[in-house]
């Protein structure tokens, strides 16, 4: 599993969690140059609003997603020609942020950690050495699945690197005790992104299980497999019963039935097929005590099937998840066809990234620390730092003004909100103090060995997290990355120096604009911690109820009253947003814009109205820069896939699902009844 991470961290650039949404693809030079979507996508004024994205024929009333930035997405569409692809405000930054770092591995000098960058980076740009050894160095892990003779082979194969698992095990700060760690588990086993992709019904979920089946086949065929078109029916078969066992988004981000403390007995008596005592041993987890269980019927399910499926498919099922593993670190053959199954069918993505780009992501997810200390030294200059820091200030103040004068909190519940936001943490920029690479030996000339051994150094680094306190300076994301975010066990934001630029941020923006954009950013991570789940969370990062019986209804009415909304937002036929999958976000957004609004107005109380620019007052600016954060082109396929895996709303929804919940956006643009996102003040959701 923890080599599994790693990957996942090498192919995608930004983060799947926080406040930005992971990117959708950048359409190919074929159907967009570069220099048309920055040319179009970037065409900022001096405060930070893009005046020619808009489409003035839209009336702010009826849809502020397209006022805003409908004039950009019908050039990004009309350019992009007949093809499916997906271009975004964040997918540009990635790019650009790419950009830098491609200089950065390219010509790593004068960091510890160069070798390492250079080796891993030149060895996956060496296409010809990973040509000529073809499917030669998956070979020895085929024979050691070969061997496998009986469950307690099975079970020790599970613990070794590079092996899948029917279930996830990490190392997380303990929620009752948040100073130090815990071994946490949860379900897994399953490739597709969920478990609708196995079991709903409809042409769609057809065409992705008969895809899934021949990508199995393929891979299995191309590594010289026999029997590979009766294998893929049994893993397919196996990994659906998988399927039906696990929990949904909704029921597994709800922390009061996901996060139950189990002795290492009661777990074995849960799914006493796994063998816990030995298998926690083998993982080098054997002097643990209490653990975190988080799907426990999906575990239970997982521990039955060791039994009822055939030893044989449990093999075939290990051999394919490895090909698949490191199907894009072997030859084109395996390449290709893991690009095709993941990114072309799943999420509509054309064609490939460029070689570099790609080699650019391994490098920079595997040894991110390395590369994120001489980012910091090039792209984030102390004013950016100085100005994030003030709007911190800013918005902390505007949210403990906002939970003063609430009317549903009630007194104790109050004091408690107040001094939960007094102790919460705020990162900025990079970690002062990094990873230390010095013992990772990489050669560019074994591309599979170098993932297996990053594999072994990133499990070595969780495992001696087990037997240390929790460290409160070591980061879940490096400086580089163009994303945010809350974490709860720590009562912490994360604001890295990837996400601090043009056009997102920059020192020298109009406060409008800088307030609607990174300071909607900072109250939406603030608001994490106030979410649905994130209120179960008290000061320090434990799992404790500190809300009063009637406060606690009063916010759940509120928050019920929000997914009414999203629940009726269909962006794709037949492929409506889960309203409470996505409800920790979508009071993230809503919260994070009031906070960040009144954070504004403070800012002008004490420097003046800001004039009129462009025609827009300082109040349009600031509802305008946010929404143009969320300009986005999504082909069908990607927002089906967003609809079914992301926490997120599609980002029209971000925008016009938010908005029209303020009523200073209604003032700020004349929103009248009739308009068609009018709602009447007492239908409109006001939590903080």
């Amino acid at each position: 599993m923890i080599l599994r991470l790693l990957l996942a961290a090498a192919l995608i650039f930004s983060p799947a969690s926080g406040f930005a949404s992971p990117a959708p693809p950048a359409p190919a030079p074929a159907q967009i140059t570069r220099e048309q979507a920055v040319a179009m996508l970037l065409g900022f004024n001096e405060t930070g609003i893009n005046l020619a994205a808009r489409d003035l024929s839209v009336r702010p009333g009826n849809d502020f997603n397209l006022y805003a930035n409908g004039a950009w997405m019908r050039f990004i569409r009309v350019s992009g020609g007949a093809q499916e692809f997906s271009y975004s405000i964040q997918a540009q930054l990635n790019e650009d942020v790419e950009a830098q770092v491609r200089a950065i591995v390219e010509n790593p000098a004068g960091d510890p950690a160069a070798q390492q960058i250079s080796e891993l980076y030149r060895g996956f740009m060496d296409t010809a050495t990973i040509e000529r050894l073809g499917v030669t160095p998956l070979r020895p892990y085929f024979d050691r699945i070969a061997r496998i003779r009986n469950r307690a082979d099975l079970l020790k194969t599970f613990s070794e690197n590079g092996y899948n698992m029917p279930f996830s095990i990490g190392v997380i700060p303990d929620p009752g005790n948040p100073t130090r760690h815990i071994v946490a588990i949860g379900q897994a086993g399953t490739l597709m992104p969920t478990r609708d992709y196995y079991l709903r019904e409809g042409p769609e979920f057809d065409r992705y299980r008969a895809a899934y089946r021949s990508y199995v086949t393929q891979l299995l065929q191309l590594a010289g497999i026999d029997g590979a078109p009766a294998k893929a029916e049994a893993i397919f078969g196996l990994e659906r019963r998988l399927a039906e066992a696990h929990w949904p988004p909704e029921r597994s981000r709800d922390v009061s039935q996901s996060m139950n403390r189990m002795t290492v007995a009661e777990l074995q008596r849960l799914a006493p097929e796994f063998d816990w005592p030995n298998t926690l041993r083998l993982l080098q987890m054997g002097d643990v005590d209490t653990l975190l269980v988080g799907e426990t019927t999906a575990i239970q399910a997982a521990g039955r099937l060791l039994d009822e499926v055939p030893l044989d498919t449990w093999k075939a099922w290990l051999t394919f998840h490895f090909i698949d593993a490191f199907a894009p670190y072997m030859s084109s053959q395996f390449d290709r066809a893991a690009f095709t199954f993941h990114n072309q069918v799943l999420n509509g993505m054309n064609q490939p990234h460029e070689r570099w780009r790609r080699g650019v992501q391994l490098a920079d997810g595997a040894l991110g620390e390395a590369v994120g200390r001489i980012y910091m030294a090039r792209h984030f200059p102390n004013e950016s730092k100085r100005v994030v820091e003030e709007m911190i200030g800013n918005l902390r103040g505007a949210f403990a003004e906002r939970l003063r004068r609430i009317d549903w909190m009630d007194a104790p519940t109050r004091a408690e909100a107040l001094a939960k936001l007094e102790a919460f943490g705020a990162r900025v920029g990079g970690p002062e103090r990094t990873i230390d690479y010095a013992r990772l030996r990489l050669d560019r000339a074994d591309m599979v060995g170098n993932i297996m051994r990053l594999g072994d150094f990133n499990f070595a680094r969780e495992i001696a997290r087990l037997r240390e306190p929790v460290d409160r300076n070591l980061w879940d994301m490096t400086a580089q990355t163009v994303g945010a975010s809350y974490n709860v066990l720590t009562n912490q934001i994360t604001f890295p120096a990837g996400i601090l630029q043009r056009p997102l941020f920059h020192p020298t923006y109009d406060a409008a604009v800088n307030y609607g954009r990174i300071g909607a950013a900072i109250g939406h991570e603030l608001g994490h911690g106030f979410d649905d789940q994130g209120r179960r969370f008290d000061g320090v990062g434990r799992l404790r109820d500190w809300w009063t019986p009637a406060a606690a209804q009063r916010f759940h009415e509120r928050a019920e009253q929000l997914g009414r909304q999203f629940a009726t937002y269909e962006p794709v036929p037949g492929f409506r947003v889960n309203a409470e999958a996505t409800m920790g976000e979508n009071i993230g957004d809503l919260g994070g814009l009031e906070i960040a609004y009144e954070a504004y107005r403070r800012h002008v109380a004490q420097h003046g109205e800001p004039a009129v620019v462009g025609g827009l007052t300082g109040d349009q600016r600031f509802f305008l820069s946010y929404a143009q954060t969320w300009a986005s082109y999504i082909g069908n396929t990607l927002m089906q896939s967003i609809v079914l895996t992301d926490e997120h709303a599609p980002p029209a929804y971000r925008v016009n699902g938010i908005v029209r919940n303020m009523d200073a956006w209604y003032r700020a643009f004349d929103v009248k009844p009739g308009d068609a996102l009018y709602l009447p003040p007492e239908q409109r959701v006001r939590i903080w």
